[in-house]
């Protein structure tokens, strides 16, 4: 069986109790370095997971008579890895252990409501930019090439007033949040996830 298990955003207090106990329980756990390097203490076999999607289930496909716990951070149907797994496993060969994503606990610590939200990822794509300032309240899970810079400047673009929120390493003891105007967004930012609010129309924390 494998399990798909969100770790949350990275402190073990915010880890699900089903969580842990499918990780405690399991023989294999399967996960990027960063998220295995979480759980010094586990005893069963590691895999780290590296290079093409397709190959990752294809040795998932392998271990699937054993009990597999797969880690995702934060949860795992939010922009990660369970929707692949769920497309290329049935429902009798996997389960998902949901988890708290960074989106929610960047809106928990600053106090804002998640309500009305357009959540979306730039994760190896482009938005359209159109389309998400059209929203009003936007949450972006960012990479590296299509950060908040690229976003602020595309609002810069279109002369448009936004606010963003920038929320660093979530969970993790350097975190840290900054609200900023567009054009105050700088170039580099660790790990991160955005939030694009309309100053017109959403009221500021």
């Amino acid at each position: 069986m494998i399990y798909v298990v969100g770790t949350g955003p990275g402190r073990d207090d915010m880890m699900t109790v089903a969580a842990r106990q499918l990780i405690d329980r399991a023989e294999v756990l399967v996960g990027w370095p960063r998220l295995l390097r979480l759980f010094p203490d586990f005893q069963g076999e590691r895999i780290a997971m590296s290079g093409c999607i397709d190959v990752i289930m294809q040795s998932l496909a392998q271990l699937a008579s054993r009990q597999v716990v797969v880690l995702a951070s934060g949860d795992p149907m939010l922009f990660g890895i369970g929707k692949r797994i769920c497309q290329h496993f049935p429902p009798d060969e996997r389960q998902v252990i949901p988890g708290i994503s960074s989106i929610q606990m960047l809106f928990t610590e600053i106090g804002m409501d998640m309500n009305d939200l357009y959540i979306t990822s730039s994760h190896g794509q482009s938005p359209d930019f159109d389309f998400l300032f059209a929203h009003d309240k936007v949450a972006l899970v960012t990479d590296q090439y299509l950060g908040p810079y690229r976003i602020a400047q595309q609002a810069l673009v279109r002369q448009l007033k936004r606010t963003f929120i920038i929320g660093e390493n979530l969970g993790y003891a350097d975190q840290r949040i900054s609200m900023l105007q567009a054009e105050q967004v700088q170039r580099s930012y660790d790990m991160n996830v955005v939030i694009v609010l309309n100053e017109c129309s959403e009221r500021m924390y």
